[in-house]
């Protein structure tokens, strides 16, 4: 009987998602295509690229130095993107940011010198903070209040489970590679046409954003320019504290660890090429998976009280990741984090979008990722530092204390009092 129960219960929750699925309009549906093809490029180009700059006989040094450059320039971005998202409209936004970011990559391969990998991660970091402050707003006005958190979590989570099959491919493709030039798959050559193989990939994601259809402006007999992001400041000072904080003290331990998963489990287990490939093409499936998840349960318990409760259970894995002595423990760990930690993303994004006006969105998106870049903008090169000559242990202790104090300041402003209520005051 309480099987029959289950089930039944089971087939209603499904009934009822795909339901919300069903309501996602055409250019919803188009840019989910994009986040697809993205999502396969970026999983390549992140589990080959720290390899391909290894390779060529820098270190993690320079690994570091070259994420903080990205990042940093995507802070400094952020807000004049946010502007430029708002006059030229978020079709063109999205082109320009696809297409510099496929450049990008490919300069890279072309110019493999020290230069040419700062110039090259400049233009990824605007192309970045472009897209990024694109996002949010786009979704927005391509969605209704019904399927609003299921368009965010289908597009990250669609994004993420293409990156499984990017990191696989990622894994195998030096291999590949090495074999048709006839060089070793750890060889400079290798990496790079494999990284190249990310460029064409991404190109593909110019087509379904030349098939969007622009938005229409509504006219109410206004023409109000898009709202300074000082003024905005200024007139939501606390709104913004509350809503930027945490992502911001979340940057800076995301930005000691995430970037050097790969060289982690390479230095501290001896890991292959392949070995991490699998293990991360894994991890963006249970990722991609615990995105999926999260709007059924953002419905029933709320948003802001799943979004502290995932990242607060993620923590003991985090640590376990860390401090494991073999491999499969410390893999284990890796996938059941990367789940928890993730799958709050996009409810916390449909969160923040909610609290504001239409007019302010792209305002607020650009400060948003400007407090997240701030992290991924300094900690890497300080983590690049701490690995030369501790290793990794301050780095995930560092880590592990940032994320605590940013669930606590989640927890603080959103669910001790009742969501949505007092985030003003």
């Amino acid at each position: 009987m309480n099987t029959s129960l289950s089930e039944t219960a089971v087939i209603r929750g499904l009934r009822d998602y795909a339901n919300k699925v069903r309501l996602f309009r055409r250019n919803a549906r188009l840019y989910l295509l994009v986040t697809i093809i993205n999502g396969l490029a970026y999983g390549i180009y992140r589990l080959l690229f720290n390899f391909y700059v290894l390779s060529l006989g820098y270190d993690e040094a320079l690994l570091g130095q070259l994420l903080t450059t990205s990042s940093l320039v995507a802070l400094l971005s952020a807000l004049p993107a946010g502007y430029v998202s708002d006059r030229l409209g978020r079709k063109p936004a999205l082109l320009i940011a696809s297409l510099a970011t496929s450049l990008a990559v490919g300069g890279m391969v072309i110019w493999p010198t020290v230069l040419s990998f700062y110039a090259m991660n400049v233009i990824m970091g605007m192309a970045q903070s472009l897209a990024g402050v694109t996002f949010g707003p786009f979704l927005m006005e391509n969605s209704g209040e019904e399927e609003r958190t299921y368009l965010f979590s289908f597009s990250l989570g669609l994004q993420t489970i293409a990156g499984f099959a990017g990191n696989w491919l990622g894994g195998q493709m030096p291999t590949w590679m090495g074999s048709l030039v006839n060089v070793g798959a750890t060889s400079a050559t290798a990496y790079g046409w494999s990284v190249t193989a990310v460029t064409f990939i991404s190109l593909f994601a110019l087509l379904p954003i030349f098939l969007l259809r622009i938005r229409p402006k509504s006219n109410d007999g206004t023409d109000k320019p898009p709202i300074s992001p000082f003024q905005y400041a200024r007139q939501n000072p606390r709104l913004l504290l509350k809503l930027i904080s945490p992502m911001l003290v979340t940057s800076l331990g995301a930005g000691l660890l995430m970037p050097f998963m790969n060289v982690f489990f390479r230095n501290t287990f001896n890991s292959s090429d392949s070995t991490i490939g699998t293990l991360f093409a894994t991890g963006s499936f249970f990722m991609g998976v615990g995105l999926l998840a999260a709007p059924p349960l953002a419905d029933r318990f709320g948003k802001m009280r799943i979004v502290v409760a995932t990242q607060a259970l993620s923590i003991p894995f985090l640590a376990l990741m860390g401090f494991a002595p073999w491999f499969g423990i410390a893999a284990a760990a890796y996938l059941i984090r990367l789940a928890l930690m993730n799958m709050s993303n996009p409810v916390y994004q449909a969160f923040v979008m909610e609290q504001v006006d239409e007019d302010a969105r792209a305002t607020v998106a650009s400060l948003v990722s400007m407090s997240w870049n701030v992290g991924w903008a300094f900690s890497p090169t300080l983590s690049g530092w701490l690995q030369v000559n501790y290793g990794f242990n301050p780095v995930y202790l560092g880590t592990i204390a940032t994320y605590i104090i940013a669930i606590y300041l989640y927890w603080r402003f959103f669910v001790r009092k009742q969501e949505g209520l007092g985030i003003g005051d």
